[in-house]
């Protein structure tokens, strides 16, 4: 997954990311040191800033994902609800795929997450909640 040429390209702390030209906001994890609970809370209101508080369908490439702390992912597990559409997960990594499906698991979400191993499709399941 690569940003097209044209993209505005926003650095986080663990992920760089895009809105391609069909407004899916595009996600690659970075290999990054865990995020403090405050780290996190920054984050989501620049997040919020970006999308103007509208829902958003997102592509994540979690391959890198780092370990999160229970404290983060209670925190990230309210909040998600208020921003995503649905999420559709890429991992080309056992520990990426563990991480992702641990985080969905433990909580279960009120918006539709599935895991992929080929971009295409998952941006073929994502274009239905557009």
């Amino acid at each position: 997954m690569t940003p097209p040429e044209n993209a505005k390209i926003m650095e986080w702390p663990t992920s760089t990311s895009w809105f391609d030209e069909e407004g899916i906001l595009c996600s690659i994890s970075k290999k990054a040191p865990r995020q403090t609970l405050e780290e996190t809370r920054q984050s989501v209101e620049e997040f919020k800033k970006i999308t103007g508080n509208k829902k958003v369908c997102m592509l994540a490439d979690v391959t890198n994902s780092t370990e999160t702390t229970k404290e983060v992912r209670d925190y990230a597990a309210e909040e998600l609800p208020k921003m995503i559409k649905a999420i559709a997960m890429l991992s080309k990594s056992a520990l990426g795929k563990m991480l992702a499906n641990l985080f969905f698991s433990v909580k279960s979400q009120p918006y539709p997450v599935k895991m992929f191993t080929d971009e295409q499709e998952a941006r073929t399941w994502l274009r239905k909640y557009l």
